[in-house]
């Protein structure tokens, strides 16, 4: 697919803000493609949640995608076929006279990673953002969507998702990944990194990376539960926790979960009880929701990154 044959970004990256709530919605809108953005897609996501940072009629930011995934990861294709323009454009240098590195030097690797990390870019962008972030993961959430999930506030999931990053396999690190350490645990997340497999629902929910789970058709309700309840917060909440649990040590961190939020509270809306180990290799099995490989297949191998 050409340039020209891609979606705008206004396409792709849906906005809406409802001033009475104060609630904003980021929708990713690419369903035929599991919504893989494109780098310009990924510029606008990043100046929306800017903006969104300052905007005094938001308190509160949802994400969500149109039809079954979350998503499966930037659009590659036009990734790998960008110029240096476009990388230029992307680290948000905006001189003529800067040059890119060449690619058989160090220097083009560095500056590749530093890109990873890089808020204005949109792909950590969410990490930056001072108010408070609700992701709605369903299906597919890889690679990019990942980004997204490891780096909002709350995450809701149906019990059909998967999470990964395939590109731990061909590329390896990506900056600040210390962040999803604290959020699910140092075992967990250097399984996820050296194995290159997607987790289950059920895995992340174990290792506290997600916080609610309920079956598909009640995402969307459990959602706006918890925005009606964490709009009541605001700005300072969002930014005060944010600190504070950027210095909180991996031991502290999760001593503190222990004894605020006990495992053997339900939050698997629908389940009774606490859920039983799962391996890296099983699927979710709930009766009547669809069953997922977890291989990284079809569309999500292609876009993936």
């Amino acid at each position: 697919m050409s340039a020209t044959e891609r979606p705008a970004p206004e396409e792709i990256v849906l906005y809406d803000e409802d001033p009475e709530t104060k609630i904003a919605t980021i929708t990713f809108n690419r369903p035929e493609y599991l919504n893989a953005p494109t780098s310009a897609a990924r510029l606008r996501y990043a100046d929306l949640l800017r903006g969104a940072t300052v905007d005094d009629d938001v308190k509160v930011v949802v994400i969500r995608g149109v039809g079954d995934d979350l998503g499966s990861g930037a659009d590659l294709p036009d990734f790998l076929t960008g110029t240096e323009e476009d990388r230029l454009a992307e680290l948000r240098v905006d001189d003529p006279t800067v040059t890119y590195p060449p690619k058989e030097s160090f220097r083009y690797g560095a500056t590749m990673g530093q890109w990873y990390a890089n808020v204005a870019a949109g792909n950590r962008a969410l990490q930056e953002l001072k108010k408070i972030s609700i992701v709605e993961a369903k299906g597919y959430c890889y690679g990019w969507h990942f980004y997204q999930c490891a780096d909002a506030d709350l995450v809701i999931s149906s019990e059909d998702a998967l999470f990964g990053h395939p590109s731990f396999r061909y590329f390896g690190w990506g900056p600040r990944m210390w962040t999803w350490v604290l959020t699910m645990g140092l075992r967990p997340f250097q399984e996820m990194v050296f194995t290159g497999r997607p987790f289950t629902v059920e895995q992340m929910f174990h290792c506290q990376f997600v916080n609610k789970v309920v079956p598909r058709e009640q995402l969307e309700a459990e959602s706006r539960s918890m925005q009606r309840h964490a709009r009541e917060t605001g700005r300072l909440t969002a930014c005060s926790s944010r600190r504070c649990s950027s210095r909180l040590s991996s031991s502290t961190r999760a001593s503190t979960w222990a004894a605020c939020c006990p495992r053997s509270s339900n939050r698997w809306v629908g389940r009774p009880g606490p859920m039983a180990t799962t391996s890296c290799s099983a699927t979710p099995s709930t009766p009547g929701s669809p069953t997922r490989s977890t291989t990284t297949t079809r569309s999500s191998r292609r876009n993936s990154g």
